[in-house]
């Protein structure tokens, strides 16, 4: 069986809701339909008794002090009501780290658990207003809107994938084609890069997989490209020698304060052997 609770803060302290109200009007301009925003975790629990999931509603769920746990959503009236969960795979940390409390409380197995949260619109927004709520909200890398209909059973069952598809022709591709090919792929890489690609598996003498060509632009984004490949030190060893000294780790002759040369250091003595 699955039992499932909504969580609120209680009025004063509904920093999230408030917060993100704001930002709707600020951000969104929705603030003369809009009235107001309530906000609520939503957790459903299988595999523990009932008496276990009331004590867990007290001690795992919520904080009697600050919140307030219902098992039904209370009634919005003509409010609009969306809920966002986490995409199958991604880590949701909340649920997990219920489902270690619980486990921790009963001494026993650990049940399953998935959470959500839960949006509730006070006022009037208009269909439109509350489409760009959710692209607001909502994150599709990671996230997307959940069902608000009570589960069965919190079990998952996954299609078995298919096999990786190659992308035949791509060696053959002229450079018109790699602009092509970024474009309905939306890919971060340009046309430069691209061909670079296109000259290696010429040279692998074989079509590259997607899901090659998706791990390759993933890591050549300017985000992981300059914290991954250009590394350049600008820092003299002597200025890192006289640092490492100044705080111990190495001693006046160069050597490990224990005597043997320091590991992390030893890369200074091979590049730079002026810094001996």
């Amino acid at each position: 069986m699955v039992y499932r609770c909504y969580v609120e803060k209680r009025p004063g302290l509904r920093v999230e809701a408030d917060a993100l109200y704001g930002e709707l009007r600020s951000f969104l301009g929705v603030g003369g339909s809009l009235h107001g925003v309530r906000i609520f975790n939503r957790y459903d629990v299988e595999g523990l008794d009932r008496e276990l999931f009331e004590y867990a509603k007290r001690t795992v769920f919520s904080e009697p002090q600050t919140d307030t746990v219902t098992e039904t959503l209370p009634s919005p009236g003509d409010a609009a009501v969306f809920a966002v969960e986490y995409l199958p795979g991604q880590y949701d940390q909340r649920a997990d780290s219920a489902a270690q409390c619980i486990q921790i409380l009963s001494q026993g197995t650990r049940p399953t658990v998935a959470s959500a949260k839960v949006y509730v619109l006070l006022g009037y927004p208009t269909a439109e207003e509350i489409a760009k709520i959710k692209a607001y909200v909502i994150n599709p890398v990671e996230a997307r809107e959940a069902s608000l209909a009570e589960r069965e059973t919190l079990v998952q069952q996954y299609d078995v994938p298919a096999d990786v598809a190659i992308l035949d022709g791509f060696r053959a591709m002229d450079d018109d084609g790699l602009d092509a090919f970024i474009a309905k792929w939306g890919l971060a890489m340009d046309r430069d890069d691209l061909a670079f690609t296109r000259a290696y598996f010429r040279g692998e003498d074989r079509d590259p997989t997607l899901t090659e060509i998706r791990l390759i632009d993933t890591y050549w984004s300017d985000h992981c490209r300059h914290t991954t490949f250009p590394r350049r030190s600008t820092t003299r060893p002597s200025t890192i020698r006289s640092s490492r000294r100044r705080s111990g780790a190495i001693s006046r002759r160069g050597s490990a304060s224990d005597g043997r040369r320091s590991p992390s250091t030893s890369w200074i003595w091979r590049r730079w052997p002026a810094a001996r």
